[in-house]
């Protein structure tokens, strides 16, 4: 009797630790699974943000050709804080507080093309 006692025991010693070892298993499954879900959401993150930049980049540029093709002249004068329109010896430039907005060339090559269908510039302010 003593030995059949003494072997349930072993038994639900046995399976008391199987039942742990189990729940450990699934504690680590869990925490993989959680990792495995959080490196991928900064993998989405990151990959939207820079699918978003790329985006944005390209959205400026074709806003920026759309409202070059449909005056020139006065869209770049808008979008700037400061432009000063003047002419040496038939070159015109462009100034700006910070930067140049296109090559001096273009802006030549525009300036003539314009000239040749005698469009007046007339001042932006």
């Amino acid at each position: 009797m003593a030995s059949q006692s003494q072997g349930i025991q072993q038994l639900l010693q046995a399976e008391k630790r199987a039942a742990e070892k189990v729940a450990e298993a699934r504690k680590r499954k869990n925490r993989r699974l959680k990792q495995a879900k959080e490196e991928a959401q900064a993998e989405i993150e990151q990959y939207r943000l820079q699918r978003e930049k790329e985006f944005k980049t390209k959205e400026a540029a074709v806003r920026f050709i759309h409202l070059w093709f449909k005056d020139p002249f006065v869209s770049i004068a808008k979008s700037c804080q400061r432009v000063f329109w003047y002419s040496v010896s038939r070159r015109a430039f462009i100034m700006t507080s910070s930067v140049w907005l296109l090559p001096i060339a273009v802006l030549i090559s525009e300036m003539t093309n314009l000239k040749k269908k005698n469009i007046i510039l007339q001042s932006v302010h």
